[in-house]
């Protein structure tokens, strides 16, 4: 048994609040400057250079990439040989969040109730918080600063068998091109496929997190990944709306087993700054 001060998973929350905030990940703007390289639209290549130099000065003068500084959503992976010290662990998660965002002077974007009275919460808790414990005793901490901008735009389906990959593929666009620049394009979309109706949801915020530049590792999802894609960006909706074959840098998906009557489908829509950290305690 391993002891693990849930200080530690709360101070971790406390730093990555405010730098994913203001640092992009190298992938992205790897993905940003390859997308200048190939915009046919001159107005489009403005748009993106101006997203680079947006990630410049947000870096070099410690503010926020977007007003929206997000929900937090953090991801847990607890090894079941950890023992947690130190206190409620849900509650050090918040506590961190709380930090992070207070701090760093992010926007509090978060209400308790969020129907009627809609009060703001003032340091944008609570988190949204997933735990899995799997084998081991580390744990795996992820945050994801989530925009509504593109949260907004998301949508799920439970399509049946017989739609199968047409099906599949005509969502997916549907869902993109009903997005159009009030997402933020260029995008990058988080689909989930197979589960139950929630977990397909679960599955597609997943999606959002695998590097830009690391492939699916199954064949046959990556092959649907380049199809839809390229598909996407043939819907010329562009950097910031502008037109031109950037309308995504990547679609990733991610599947699981599902009933035999059914065929569940999500995707997260996500804004070219899809901002998240992670580390192994």
């Amino acid at each position: 048994m391993r002891e693990i001060d849930v200080k530690e998973i709360a101070a971790f929350l406390e730093d990555a609040a405010g730098r994913i905030a203001h640092v992009y990940s190298l992938d992205i703007l790897a993905s940003l400057e390859k997308a200048k390289e190939s915009e046919t639209k001159e107005l489009s290549v403005r748009a993106l250079e101006m997203l680079v130099e947006n990630a410049r000065i947000a870096q070099e003068k410690t503010i926020p990439i977007c007003q929206d500084t997000g929900m937090a959503i953090v991801f847990l992976t607890i090894g079941q040989d950890v023992h947690f010290t130190g206190g409620n662990l849900y509650d050090a998660v918040n506590e961190g969040i709380a930090r992070g965002y207070m701090n760093s002077f992010l926007r509090a974007s978060i209400v308790d109730d969020p129907l009627f009275e809609r009060k703001n919460t003032g340091n944008n808790t609570p988190a949204v918080i997933y735990s899995t414990i799997v084998p081991g005793d580390k744990v795996e901490v992820e945050l994801m600063a989530k925009g509504f901008g593109s949260e907004n735009k998301s949508r799920i389906a439970m399509l049946t068998v017989a739609d199968g990959i047409e099906g599949v593929e005509r969502f997916v666009l549907e869902t993109i091109a009903q997005a159009g620049p009030n997402a933020c394009p260029p995008f990058i979309v988080g689909v989930g496929i197979g589960g139950s109706f929630d977990s397909c949801a679960l599955l597609a915020k997943k999606a959002l997190l695998r590097p830009l530049d690391t492939p699916n590792p199954n064949e046959s999802y990556r092959l649907l990944e380049e199809r839809l894609l390229a598909k996407a960006n043939q819907l010329k909706v562009g950097p910031l709306g502008f037109g031109g074959v950037n309308t995504a840098l990547k679609v990733q998906v991610e599947y699981a087993p599902t009933h035999i009557a059914g065929l569940p489908i999500a995707v997260n829509m996500c804004c070219h700054a899809c901002r998240h950290a992670k580390v192994v305690i």
